[in-house]
Formats: C-alpha cells, structure tokens, sequence
C-alpha cells in the first residue's frame, strides 16, 4: 500500500474518520435508549398467574397491602419494629439489598416511612418492585371485560 503517485513509501497513518463515524453512530444509540430503560412506579401488582422464577438466592421483600400491614416476606410486623426486625435479619447476610412493593391506594406518607425505617436499618440498596406498563394494561383489560 503505497501514498500518492509513484512514491515507493508505505503509508504509516491510520485513518480514524470510520472509528470517529461508528463512536458517533454508538453514542446516539445508547443516548437515544437509555430513556427507554427507565420503568415507572406503579405498584398496585396483580396477582401472577405464571410459575415463579428460580432465583439462586432467596430476596428480602417488605410488603405493604390495602389494609396498611406490614410484611417481611411472609411474617407480619408493625411499623414501630420493622427496623429492628431488619436490623437482626441483615445481621447474618452479605447482600444487604431490600425490595419494597406496596399497593396503589396506599398513602404517600406511609411509604415514605417504611422506606426511611428501612434505610436506617442500614440497607444498602432499597429497589421498588413495580409492574410493567404491559402487564398493567392486559390486566385493566381483563378487569375491563368482567
């Protein structure tokens, strides 16, 4: 590969204006998708009718229903004790991660609450487990029908 005419040198620059094309191309992507990924916040979950997934390790989930209980997993506590309750429970775990999922017509205030009792159980991480948007209208359309 040779530069220019009859010159016998090689050419020893790299031409980098399809490197810059495919970063410019990539980063329009990603900015373009990365709104997309964002779920809403709509907890009023339904109940799942599919098997549930195998996970390896088993998730702590603080449940809130319509009557305003509140669940650790499957064991019913009062608010006045849901930090203490986590506090031991995250004593003897590596993952100090905690899912919250609450029902629609619960108060803001109340989930708000939970979530500072939570953090100052020392979680490390507090995910909202919400419904897809999807789901949400197959489900309003099943409701719709009956």
């Amino acid at each position: 590969m040779t530069s220019g005419g009859n010159s016998k040198d090689f050419m020893s620059e790299i031409n980098v204006t399809p490197f810059v094309d495919v970063m410019l191309v990539l980063l329009i992507i990603f900015m373009v998708t990365a709104p997309m990924m964002v779920q809403g916040l709509n907890v009023d979950l339904p109940q799942a009718t599919a098997k549930p997934l195998n996970t390896e390790k088993e998730h702590l989930i603080i449940s809130i229903d319509r009557d305003r209980q509140i669940f650790i997993n499957d064991f019913q506590v009062t608010i006045d004790f849901l930090g203490e309750k986590l506090i031991k429970i995250l004593q003897g775990r590596t993952d100090r991660s905690v899912y919250l999922k609450a029902d629609k017509t619960i108060p803001y205030g109340m989930v708000v609450q939970v979530m500072a009792e939570i953090k100052s159980a020392g979680v490390d991480q507090l995910g909202m487990v919400t419904e897809p948007a999807v789901l949400k209208k197959i489900n309003d359309a099943r409701k719709a029908k009956s």
